[in-house]
């Protein structure tokens, strides 16, 4: 009974979804055009389920590119209607396009100015014919067996809200770029955000040795500062090689005489550097792909060779970089 209740349900749900698709005709286009020329915010309403429907559409769509809010009717009638303005346009939600909260502020929204987009499954309804678009997200039957409890109506709504999100994104060339600006706290955001920048240790905190500075020197400076390496730069400051806690080791092991030596002698000429407008995630990815293991650290390099900074791998994996 519970497995088969449950099938049912999902069956009867995407089947409400799927006899939407003839609906994305003329009128739903032109709706989507309409919104396109919104000088202002779309403003989602609808009470009851339609109002969660329609505060996630509103959310969906303000991600998406299309500034937007929802605006509960029952509280719009008690004065949020302040919130509208003449150049916004008004989705509203109502299956059944009677709900008493909605229908009393189309007047109002009418008087203001206000375009009316209609998302509902009546529409000789009020809602219907006061709206200037409509679009049908009617359902045969609810998956509830009493037909009372709104779900496949709610699912095709939201299924229709999506729709139109993605219809404005896509005519608005709407990047992933974009969508990381309004998604700063998220995975994506830090990926396609960060950059070497924005997580490499600078300044104070950046190693640098002198290509004639003693080994013993290299390592007191590795030390100090924690990280396991340190650039070594020339006379003029630029860029030459770098020094690893790792060389240090390995050198040690055959002959502790060499910590008297230039550092220039034990350094490594050739290392993997990076430049510090480049991506966190691309720094990530240089350091994961290293052979026959993951390296650690990455010098900063500037376009005149100068070394400002390092970024290392526990960096980059705390700001959640992936």
């Amino acid at each position: 009974m519970i497995k088969e209740k449950a099938i049912e349900t999902l069956k009867i749900e995407a089947d409400a979804i799927e006899r939407l698709i003839p609906r994305i005709d003329d009128e739903f286009e032109a709706a989507v055009k309409y919104i396109l020329t919104c000088k202002a915010r779309v403003i989602v309403t609808g009470m009851g389920k339609s109002g969660h429907i329609g505060r996630k559409i509103a959310a969906t769509l303000a991600s998406t590119g299309t500034p937007s809010f929802f605006l509960h009717p029952a509280e719009a009638f008690h004065g949020d209607l302040g919130m509208v303005t003449e150049d916004d346009i008004v989705i509203a939600i109502s299956n059944s396009g009677e709900s008493s909260e909605v229908v009393k502020i189309l007047p109002i929204i009418r008087r203001i100015g206000a375009g009316i987009i209609a998302m509902s499954g009546n529409r000789d309804s009020q809602l219907g014919k006061f709206c200037d678009y409509f679009i049908d997200t009617g359902v045969e039957r609810e998956a509830c067996p009493l037909g009372l409890a709104p779900t496949a109506s709610t699912t095709a709504t939201l299924a229709m809200g999506d729709a139109i999100a993605i219809a404005l994104m896509s005519v608005r060339n709407f990047t992933s770029e974009d969508f990381a600006l309004f998604h700063p706290g998220g995975a994506l955001g830090r990926r396609l955000l960060l950059t070497v920048r924005n997580v490499m240790h600078t300044g104070e905190d950046n190693p640098i040795v002198k290509a004639d500075a003693t080994a013993r020197d290299a390592l007191f400076i590795m030390t100090d500062k924690g990280l396991g390496a340190a650039s070594v730069v020339d006379a003029d400051g630029k860029f030459i090689g770098l020094v690893t806690d790792g060389i240090i080791r390995r050198a040690l092991a055959k002959d502790n005489n060499f910590l008297d030596m230039p550092v220039k002698n034990i350094m490594f000429e050739t290392p993997m550097v990076i430049a510090p407008e480049r991506m966190a995630a691309e720094a990530l990815h240089e350091m994961e792909k290293h052979k026959p293991r993951p390296i650690t650290v990455l010098p900063v390099i500037d376009k005149d060779n100068n070394p400002v900074g390092i970024v290392h791998l526990t960096d980059l994996l705390r700001q959640g970089v992936v």
